[in-house]
């Protein structure tokens, strides 16, 4: 099927080709007729299956050519919205529509000059757009398709407040876009009144991790996470590798402990600057940096190609973040592997994620490793069937639920 059967124009269908893209993904197939009809959508898919262009591409060939903002994308990090500026700019080569982001970190001025000049379709971050709102120099009172991008990562972030002050900014009769990589039931709560008979898409096998990738858990002692990263790195001679820790002061931690041991490594977590952030991204991209560590906050934006690791330094303690930190690898038909360092007091941790995914992880030793004493969970454990409604068509049966309520 081609972008043009799917009902796209000619101009947005000959920038997508210019970026390289010949055929839709499934998330694309499904969900740009459904936006082209005017549907409010509830869209699940994994990261890198193609969810920015499923709704900008439709977004843009549905907005009108009034002044003012008519289109606006809501989503939790700068990297993120930093990303859907360049999908959304790649899209508009020869439509003419005038695309902006602003986001926190960076001065205020130049982005409240760009958007002053006139902008169609507005990506922002929550505190950024509020800001700009609070000084006037933003009005919603045109916008014609929301976008709420990650949605459950806002919920996760706190961001929830300031996303319900933006939605009560908005014209109540819209077109209202949720995409995420999984779906909540306490999303569906806080933004179900406001969809219109939504459609729900679901891409994958009920938006678990993908099948290609690898998923492995190491069993080892807390205090050797670091050299075993560190033998894991130079023995197979990564190239590409996105590592996970739980807090700011432990990346900067694994960066001096990797940066001691000759491995070219950047950080990016929530003090660096976005200057700093974007200089660490671009290095890990151009690979001056074969390793890149990061905390949650600030990871759901990262995309690169050619991630062949992610490695769960610290196993996440919300099961979900575990599902979204390993789809930065494997992306684009790409094979990739997920690794997880797994201390002692982490196995309730590791339970809630084969809970979530309903399968039991394979567990591994680095052969000739000098392990300290450890904890070793049964290998041959079950994973429960997940309950949650998150991966098994959490979308539908909480609509279906919320509607018999009423």
């Amino acid at each position: 099927m081609s972008f043009k059967r799917l009902g796209l124009e000619s101009p947005l269908v000959n920038g997508v080709e210019v970026m390289g893209y010949i055929e839709p993904t499934p998330i694309q197939r499904k969900a740009i007729p459904q936006a082209l009809a005017g549907r409010d959508i509830i869209g699940c898919a994994q990261t890198g299956t193609g969810k920015t262009a499923a709704f900008v591409l439709p977004t843009l060939q549905r907005i009108s050519r009034k002044q003012g903002i008519k289109a606006l994308i809501v989503t939790p990090t700068r990297e993120l919205a930093i990303q859907i500026e360049e999908v959304a700019t790649a899209c508009t080569l020869q439509t003419n529509h005038k695309i902006a982001a602003v986001f926190g970190g960076v001065p205020y001025a130049p982005q409240g000059r760009k958007v002053k000049r006139g902008v169609d379709m507005l990506v922002a971050t929550p505190g950024r757009l509020l800001d700009m709102m609070r000084r006037g120099d933003v009005s919603l009172s045109g916008v014609e398709v929301f976008i709420l991008d990650e949605a459950d990562r806002m919920l996760d972030m706190g961001f929830w407040p300031d996303v319900k002050r933006i939605m009560s900014a908005l014209p109540k009769k819209r077109q209202n876009l949720l995409f995420s990589a999984t779906i909540s039931p306490k999303v569906l709560d806080v933004v179900g009144d406001t969809l219109d008979r939504p459609v729900s898409i679901e891409i994958g096998p009920r938006c678990t991790p993908v099948e290609a990738i690898e998923q492995i858990v190491y069993p080892v002692n807390a205090m050797q996470k670091a050299d075993l990263l560190i033998e894991l790195v130079k023995r197979q001679k990564l190239k590409k590798v996105l590592v996970f820790t739980r807090t700011k002061r432990k990346a900067d931690f694994l960066f001096r402990v990797l940066s001691r041991r000759n491995v070219g490594v950047a950080t990016m977590h929530s003090d660096r600057s976005q200057s700093q952030r974007q200089a660490a991204l671009d290095g890990f991209k151009a690979g001056r940096y074969n390793v890149l560590v990061a905390t949650d906050i600030v990871a759901r934006g990262i995309d690169v190609e050619g991630i062949s690791h992610v490695v769960n330094f610290d196993i996440p303690s919300n099961p979900e973040d575990y599902v979204h930190r390993i789809g930065r690898t494997a992306r684009a038909s790409a094979r990739g592997t997920a690794v997880s360092f797994l201390s002692a007091e982490e196995v309730g941790n590791l339970r809630d994620i084969e809970a979530l995914i309903g399968k039991t992880l394979k567990q591994k030793d680095l052969s000739g490793f000098e392990y300290m004493a450890r904890f070793t969970p049964n290998p041959t454990r079950t994973a429960q069937v997940a309950t949650r409604l998150a991966y098994d068509g959490g979308a539908r049966r909480s609509m279906k639920r919320r509607t018999k309520r009423r």
